[in-house]
């Protein structure tokens, strides 16, 4: 049999703290990697408290765009083969059009600022596309810079829900200390708590059998739960571990001193500001999914961690 010939296509992810780039072959219905990049932009900074993007990181911004639509000319992706989302802090932002104009101009697609729902959908189909094969169903949690999807399906998505709790959003809301202080950690893990409350009348997390993480946040916590020295994508996605020990690693990282955690080469320097709020969010998840599985002889043990995410979801979609 002949093999189908490969589509090579590029897809943009804008959230809240990162701009990141997929340049891939859909092959068979799979994506082959060309190209894999992250720029932290901070694109949301501030916009929890103004309501509007900051000049500064809008320029960040864009400067990330053209290196990445040079990277895509560079390995000659066609327009009709790209897609542009952007998420959290573009669907909040006042000045948005500009963002838009901008964009459309440099990339050469106009962006598309997805609901939360879109985002929780193609979350679930990146991370689907390389999770493990179980019996039942199974949580992804893409928990990003300015919201957190809860999405629960099998061979199709049952339910989803789009928390407005994220890793940038939570600490400008409330870390403001160094290390934080445990007002600081209650305060957010209140948030949390309140924004799950509102979830689980959409999601029914009990039924949850695999649970999956993504994102940067959940990749981070999962290095440090490895004991890794450096960052280690093969040896992260994919990675099964205890639910205790993801408690832990959370727990830690959550009150660590700035200076230890810009020392560790696992956390990505544009990270270093937000992983505590990022894991307290993370462990609040993970506890509530064990407390909601337990109340009906359930619960889950284990958690997976997976590279594979939005992005995956968007490059497969263009296939």
């Amino acid at each position: 049999m002949t093999p189908e010939p490969s589509t090579r296509v590029a897809a943009y992810d804008c959230g809240t703290n990162s701009l990141r780039l997929l340049i891939a072959d859909v092959v068979d219905g799979r994506l082959v990697d060309v190209v894999r990049e992250l720029d932290v932009v901070r694109l949301g900074q501030g916009v929890d408290r103004t309501g509007r993007f900051d000049d500064e990181a809008l320029e960040r911004t864009f400067a990330s765009a053209e290196r990445f639509a040079a990277l895509c000319r560079e390995h000659g992706v066609e327009r009709e083969h790209v897609r542009f989302a952007a998420t959290s802090a573009t669907r909040d932002a006042s000045n948005r059009d500009e963002f838009i104009r901008r964009i459309t101009e440099i990339v050469g697609v106009a962006p598309e600022v997805i609901t939360g729902d879109e985002e929780a959908g193609l979350s679930f189909v990146g991370a689907a596309s390389t999770a493990p094969e179980r019996d039942g169903l199974t949580l992804v949690v893409d928990l990003g810079g300015g919201s957190t999807e809860l999405v629960l399906g099998a061979d199709e998505l049952v339910s989803a829900f789009s928390m407005d709790v994220g890793s940038v959003r939570m600490t400008e809301r409330h870390v403001h200390s160094d290390p934080p202080t445990s007002d600081e950690v209650e305060a957010a893990r209140r948030d949390v708590r309140a924004a799950l409350d509102e979830a689980l009348r959409t999601v029914d997390v009990s039924r949850t059998a695999t649970i999956v993480g993504v994102a940067g946040t959940i990749t981070t916590v999962t290095a440090h739960a490895l004991g890794l020295e450096r960052y280690d994508s093969a040896a992260i996605d994919g990675s099964e571990l205890s639910l205790e020990a993801v408690l832990t690693a959370c727990d830690e990282l959550s009150v660590m001193p700035r200076a230890e955690r810009a020392a560790r080469a696992y956390i990505h320097p544009g990270r270093v500001d937000v992983v505590p709020a990022g894991a307290m969010i993370w462990a609040e998840v993970l506890r509530r999914v064990r407390t909601e599985g337990a109340a009906i002889g359930g619960g889950i043990g284990s958690v997976v961690t997976s590279e594979h995410d939005i992005l995956d979801g968007l490059a497969l979609s263009l296939a």
